[in-house]
Formats: structure tokens, sequence, C-alpha cells
């Protein structure tokens, strides 16, 4: 029960939303993942028009497959969604074969992230084009635990329907609304790596273990509270929550003292 409320909640807020910013509908990018599964399921309750993109860029045949299934499935039973796919590999590799820096410790990790903003410029060209939202699919965990997205890539949207759901509601969600099982059943992938390397291979830890760890964070536990397995989470969540706190928090806006004005 707890879940239909919520659902219906987030549906209500994306209609009012829109209608109080006079934009028409939602773009969402959908990736094969549970996260944009959800998103785009919630956004096409709404009633309004919602266009669903998959933008694979050396995707892997699994997340492809995933993907146009989902979409096949949210078109099957909302009237108001549709589809557009952008291949956006000859993109990247033209970009990449012009600034890549081989030598550069941070090359592979700044080429990933270049995926996924090459993906918000697609969605902001179909927003601007359809005057829509860019609904943004990014979790409570991910968005505010351990800044676990790419910056002004699926970081940069309008609106953030999801953001207050841990992965464990997103799933229970997504299960709720008769989501595809091979997206409840997929690992989950940011799908920015060639290796096909997961959320838990690049973060460390299962998103249960960085919920819990979460939870400790806000009653004020510290490290030294925990030992073993616990304390390893933990030293994780706060590791990242450091690391990516320039992601969480606003940008610093340098203030002109009042004698210089």
């Amino acid at each position: 029960m707890k879940y239909n409320l919520i659902i219906k909640e987030i549906v209500n807020w994306l209609s009012e939303y829109s209608k109080k910013s006079k934009t028409k509908g939602f773009v969402v990018g959908i990736s094969g993942g549970v996260d944009s599964a959800l998103t785009s399921t919630l956004c096409a309750k709404t009633g309004l028009p919602t266009l669903c993109l998959d933008m694979p860029i050396s995707q892997s045949n699994t997340e492809i497959s995933r993907a146009e299934n989902h979409i096949n499935w949210l078109k099957s039973n909302f009237k108001n969604v549709s589809h557009k796919s952008v291949d956006l590999n000859e993109t990247f590799n033209s970009f990449k074969s012009t600034i890549e820096d081989k030598d550069h410790s941070n090359n592979f990790l700044s080429l990933a992230n270049t995926r996924s903003r090459l993906r918000m410029s697609t969605m902001y060209y179909f927003s601007g084009l359809y005057n829509f939202l860019v609904a943004g699919t990014g979790n409570k965990v991910e968005d505010f635990g351990i800044g676990f997205y790419t910056k002004y890539g699926d970081g940069g949207v309008d609106i953030s329907p999801i953001a207050d759901l841990t992965k464990t509601d997103v799933f229970e969600m997504a299960s709720k609304l008769r989501v595809n099982h091979d997206i409840l059943n997929a690992k989950p992938t940011d799908g920015l790596w060639d290796d096909g390397r997961t959320d838990e291979d690049q973060i460390g830890a299962t998103y249960k273990e960085l919920e819990w760890a979460m939870k400790n964070k806000d009653n004020n536990k510290k490290v030294e509270d925990f030992s073993g397995r616990e304390k390893e989470v933990f030293e994780i969540l706060i590791k990242f929550n450091s690391q990516n706190s320039h992601k969480m928090n606003p940008i610093p806006i340098f203030k002109v003292p009042e004698k210089l004005k």
C-alpha cells in the first residue's frame, strides 16, 4: 500500500510541475536499468507526452535489448509514450580520436563521463524541440549518498522524481508497476564502461549496504563505531560522500565585498 501511495504522489507531482512550468511533457533516457525504467513509467502515468530516448555508445547487446523491451512495453501500455533512438557511437568516437590523451591517468574516467554528457546534450536537444522537461533517473543513494553520477551528465536534469527513493524503494516500486523481469533481475550498472563493470564493481559495496551506511550516518554514527565489513562499508560511504561533495553541494559563488561594490 505504501508504494502505491508514493507512486500516486510522484505522478501528481510530475503533472503539477509540468503545468506550473508551462511545459508539455517529459524526455527520459532509457538505459535498460531499473532507475530509468521506473522514471519513464512514472512520467508515462501522468498522461503527458513522454519521449523515451535510447542513446547507445558501445552498449552491450544485453543492455540494448533490455532498453528496447522496456520501451516496447511502455508503448503498448501508454498511448502518450513515443520513442527515438539516437546512435552516439560515431559522435563519441570522433570526439575520442580528436582529444584522447592515453598517457593521462584520468583518461578512461574522463571519457566515461563524456558518454554521459553527450547523452545529456542529446536529451536537451529534444527537450528544447518539444518543450519537454528532462526527467532525472538518479536515486537517493546515488544522488545524495555517494554522488555516483556524472556532473552535467546524468546529473544535468530539470526534475528528479526518484531522488528521494532508495534503491530498495526503486526495485519495489518498479515491481509494483510490472516493469519487465529482465530489468528487475539485472545487476545495476551505469553503462559507461566497455568492460561491463557493475555499480558494485566500481563502488565496492552493494546498494543495500550503502543504504545501511546512510541510515547510520544520519544517526551520527562514526567509523570507529563499527568493525569488519560494516566498518569497510561505512568507510566507502564516507569516502565517496566526501570526494563527490562538489556534485551534491551548490556551486560556490564569489561574493564581491560590499566595500568594493
